[in-house]
């Protein structure tokens, strides 16, 4: 991403945004709620466009592309959504098939043999047969995981991936985006803002702030940095340059104002 501009109804997401992830290696992509870690993942898949500036994927600007060039740029890569965000009517099995069964013509024996071995990957073959409302979250987590890499993608996008997840099953996760990495030997992007995770993964990070970039290097570094936002984050203070409230008028003034309508 170089110089990128983005704002939403005349309101500034981004100002000048630079990130650059470097292949073979996990990106940790932090920042407060409301800070656009959502929105640069929509912009790094082509689902919304800069207003300014390029976002380069595999070498290709995004804003040259057009549909079907869009589309297959798309297939190489990997979306663990947030919430998982698995089909609710169909069984384990048949979420980690869909996208092979969409994008390809492969056999069906082939296919069944493809999604197994995923499923072993994340530990879950024993659960093929179940449906989505009789999984945990964590579970759920690791069958979205499974579909994500069913396709082999060259890179794998994580978004807010330890959401909701108690210790047992964060641990299992941070393990399998570690070693998804190393063994297939992807790029990683992983959007969240889980700093104790995250530093134990990452090889380089980001900190979002203001719509533009912090702070930036390993995790170690970042803690160290003399930044007040930087220091704010990493540490969880409630107090700091990045404010709780948004931007509103003068309290006082709004509420008397109310009591007059």
């Amino acid at each position: 991403m170089r110089d990128v501009h983005y704002a939403v109804a005349g309101r500034p997401i981004f100002s000048g945004l630079d990130i650059k992830v470097r292949r073979g290696h996990i990106t940790a992509i932090m920042g407060p709620s409301g800070a656009g870690k959502t929105t640069l993942l929509r912009l790094i898949t082509g689902q919304i466009r800069a207003d300014r500036g390029q976002v380069l994927v595999f070498g290709r600007d995004l804003a040259l592309l057009g549909s079907r060039e869009m589309y297959a740029l798309r297939r190489r890569m990997g979306m663990l959504f947030q919430n998982g965000a698995l089909l609710t009517d169909m069984d384990v099995f048949e979420n980690v098939a869909f996208p092979v069964r969409e994008h390809t013509d492969l056999p069906e024996a082939l296919i069944r043999k493809l999604v197994l071995i995923k499923l072993q990957s994340v530990g879950l073959r024993g659960a093929a047969e179940l449906m989505p409302a009789e999984l945990s979250g964590g579970m759920a987590r690791r069958v979205a995981l499974a579909r994500a890499i069913v396709m082999d993608p060259e890179v794998l996008i994580y978004d807010e991936p330890f959401v909701g997840l108690d210790p047992i099953s964060l641990g299992v996760i941070l393990r399998l985006i570690k070693h998804m990495n190393e063994a297939l030997g992807i790029t990683s992007i992983v959007v969240s803002h889980d700093v104790r995770e995250l530093a134990s993964i990452a090889h380089d990070s980001y900190l979002l702030s203001g719509g533009r970039i912090a702070a930036t290097g390993t995790p170690d570094q970042l803690a160290a940095s003399d930044s007040l936002a930087v220091r704010q984050f990493m540490t969880g203070g409630a107090e700091g340059p990045v404010e709780f409230h948004y931007p509103a008028p003068d309290y006082a003034t709004q509420l008397l104002a109310a009591d007059e309508q």
